[in-house]
């Protein structure tokens, strides 16, 4: 995946209000969930903006507040693109991260929140994958249209395994025929989404019925003085 380098700084003000405020800073709220479970109690030094939540069995995670600039994380929010985000939020270290969850805005669409999980090299992560068809599918040389289903596939795998984009190659698929999420594979990486979920398909047309039934009335006289030469 391509680098994404976002800068934050720590939240100590939470709740609607303040976040409404922020906003009107050009600032967005953010929340970095830890993905590490630690022990509890926990022995160790919480950074301004971050906090423990319990997840059971004496073990929580740690949960960082952090706003970003709206221009900062613009780039990141508004791409079909995916990133290893870089999170430098002051006063505490640089943590590498995927974005996991944003929300807008009902009417204006504005970005109102950015949910992160931290990524650590040896521990598997789920997210979503961009779909790529390539090739000339050869049910759309006879005249049917290339439909893609799924623009992207949920994967699990390593950060450093999971790719940019999932190519799928349509050169094979013929008129009437999907492809599958059960048929892909792809190294080092687990595809999660369901495997009867259809990810493109070459649908029949009027022009392709119409060329295939002009091939039956193009064969169709032929037969018939077949027929008639072995009946005589």
């Amino acid at each position: 995946m391509k680098s994404f380098k976002l800068e934050g700084e720590p939240r100590e003000d939470l709740g609607k209000k303040a976040s409404k405020e922020l906003r009107k800073q050009g600032l967005i709220p953010a929340v970095l969930y830890g993905q590490k479970p630690v022990e509890l109690p926990y022995q160790g030094k919480l950074n301004k903006g971050e906090k423990l939540v319990e997840i059971g069995n004496s073990k929580g995670v740690i949960v960082t507040d952090f706003t970003v600039s709206f221009d900062g994380i613009r780039k990141l929010i508004y791409t079909p693109e995916i990133y290893l985000v870089e999170i430098d939020i002051k006063g505490n270290r640089v943590i590498k991260a995927i974005l996991k969850d944003s929300q807008y805005h009902p009417v204006s669409d504005a970005i109102l929140h950015a949910d992160f999980l931290e990524v650590f090299d040896n521990i598997p992560i789920m997210m979503e994958v961009p779909v790529v068809l390539r090739g000339h599918a050869i049910g759309v040389r006879s005249g049917g249209k290339l439909n893609q289903s799924l623009r992207k596939l949920k994967v699990k795998g390593l950060a450093n395994n999971i790719p940019e984009i999932l190519e799928v190659n349509v050169d094979k698929l013929q008129l009437g025929k999907v492809i599958k999420v059960g048929e892909l594979s792809y190294p080092d990486i687990e595809l999660i989404s369901p495997k009867n979920a259809v990810v493109c398909s070459v649908k029949t047309t009027r022009a392709a019925q119409g060329t295939t039934a002009g091939a039956v009335e193009e064969e169709t006289p032929e037969e018939t003085e077949g027929e008639e030469g072995k009946s005589e």
